[in-house]
């Protein structure tokens, strides 16, 4: 696959002024187990809130997607820096490798929102994924209801794409769904 190959060398940790962005660690489980479990942070996400087995499944799965190179897709832990433990995660996805098109999805412990830490990693991430990457389009989708969620993808310079009526069950109810863009060339410009 083209371009999002992710490179030919790591491109992370990613380090901003309040975080790192790096591979989920074995001893990570507490600090993830503790957001993934919470009711509040699962809310509008396709996933009921885990149970330790869950998060070990979880997590599983992130080391098996680190033992890969290239990758094709990236999810990482977000790391507080002065806490010094994960308080979320945030993946990059290649959706369409031709195009160059990635998906990026984010979630965050609740005691760390409001506080600016999603949008300062997820603007992070994109930039890496224009600049390093080379990714042409970064899209993200989200639940219409989870008005933080539209807000920080609003924030970064994406635009509302569409809405999608009823395209997903989700915790056993129809959900609508916003799908929000970034193009490289207006992300260029503008940061």
């Amino acid at each position: 696959m083209p371009a999002m190959t992710m490179s030919a060398n790591p491109w992370f940790p990613i380090r901003t002024e309040r975080l790192v962005l790096r591979d989920f660690r074995r001893r990570d489980f507490d600090d993830v187990h503790a957001y993934g479990s919470d009711p509040e942070v699962a809310r509008y996400m396709d996933w009921v809130p885990n149970t330790p087995d869950q998060t070990r499944e979880f997590l599983a799965r992130a080391f098996d997607q680190q033992s890969l190179w290239p990758r094709f897709g990236f999810g990482l832990a977000i790391v507080h820096a002065t806490a010094g433990r994960v308080i979320g995660s945030i993946g990059l996805h290649l959706r369409d490798g031709p195009n160059r098109t990635a998906e990026i999805g984010y979630c965050l412990s609740r005691e760390f929102w409001r506080q600016g830490l999603a949008s300062e990693a997820a603007r992070a991430l994109v930039d890496v994924g224009f600049r390093t990457l080379e990714l042409h389009r970064i899209f993200a989708t989200c639940d219409v209801r989870n008005t933080a969620s539209f807000g920080l993808m609003e924030r970064l310079g994406m635009r509302r794409e569409g809405c999608f009526k009823q395209d997903r069950q989700i915790k056993g109810e129809l959900r609508d769904t916003y799908l929000y863009a970034a193009l490289a060339s207006d992300w260029l410009a503008t940061s």
